[in-house]
């Protein structure tokens, strides 16, 4: 089976698994050339470690009893994506409204600012320039097909 078909049966078993908790959703399935399995899972009010260990377990049995992988040979991660992970949905983008964000566009332009609205076709960041009496505040809107990566930025 290619790794395609792979992840289509593997993202058919995750959505069933996460039928009963609709506030969690499927963000990306990766598979290493070694079966090494990695399910990013995310969740509108964040992920527990808990959910992960659970959700793991759940598909372990699963890919056993299917025999995807001769002799039981992978191995599984499921885990939120992280911070250095890009966002990938719309769901995503939602969640982490009001925080502040590095985009980077399809040409390599960079944008940093606050991320204030998302739109159908993509989102609104809101870029302070300056301070004080030559503060500039500059609303971007970028839409999502222009968009090359978008990650969250920590601030402290």
């Amino acid at each position: 089976m290619s790794s395609e078909a792979t992840i289509q049966v593997l993202e058919k078993m995750v959505s069933d698994l996460l039928e009963d908790n609709p506030g969690y959703f499927l963000v990306e399935i990766k598979i290493k050339p070694t079966n090494n399995i990695k399910v990013f899972l995310d969740a509108d009010t964040g992920v527990s470690i808990d959910k992960c260990v659970k959700y793991n377990r759940a598909l372990y049995k699963q890919l056993e009893e299917a025999g995807l992988f001769p002799n039981s040979d992978f191995s599984l991660e499921v885990s939120s994506p992280g911070l250095e992970e890009p966002l990938k949905l719309r769901r995503q983008y939602e969640k982490n409204t009001g925080r502040n964000v590095e985009v980077i566009l399809n040409d390599g332009t960079k944008t940093e600012g606050k991320l204030t609205a998302v739109l159908s076709d993509g989102i609104t960041i809101e870029e302070v320039k300056g301070k004080n009496k030559k503060k500039e505040v500059i609303q971007h809107t970028i839409l999502f097909d222009n968009i090359k990566t978008t990650k969250i930025q920590i601030q402290f």
